[in-house]
């Protein structure tokens, strides 16, 4: 079996992914405060999404009378 001493913990050399500046340990992995809060809105205002494919085919197969607001059969 291995042993920490054999798998050196590397300093991770990451970008803030806003601006790209060297991310601070305080806000990583971030830059600054300021810089999650952009990140932070970004997610809060739909710029970010993660994509639901599985839901999208779900409700387009399940939902054929235009409601959209009510599942059949529940």
């Amino acid at each position: 079996m291995a042993t920490p001493a054999e798998f050196p913990v590397r300093a991770a050399s990451r970008s803030c992914p806003v601006c790209s500046k060297p991310t601070e340990a305080a806000f990583k992995p971030f830059c600054s405060k300021r810089c999650a809060d952009v990140d932070l809105n970004r997610w809060l205002t739909d710029r970010y999404a993660v994509p639901d494919e599985e839901g999208r085919d779900r409700l387009s197969d399940d939902d054929t009378d235009g409601d959209s607001g009510s599942l059949r059969g529940r």
